[in-house]
């Protein structure tokens, strides 16, 4: 499992997909989310203005991620 280090308190999955390379821009979030499974804590999630939070686990194939303040 992977750490992901928040600069922020809160961010959005379109923020966390694009700081992660899986995106580049926040418009490709949309067609991303349709085509690939994101797990946050084990539930599936489509949208891509859903916010996260530290100690948040996200799953992304075999990528797994946990979230954490600095």
């Amino acid at each position: 499992m992977k750490e992901f280090v928040m600069t922020k308190e809160v961010i959005t999955l379109t923020q966390f997909l694009k700081a992660n390379d899986y995106i580049n821009s926040g418009g490709e979030a949309k067609y991303f989310l349709k085509e690939y499974v994101v797990l946050l804590n084990n539930v599936e999630v489509t949208e891509r203005g859903k916010k996260l939070y530290p100690n948040d686990l996200i799953s992304i194939g075999n990528d797994r991620f946990i979230l954490k303040h600095d």
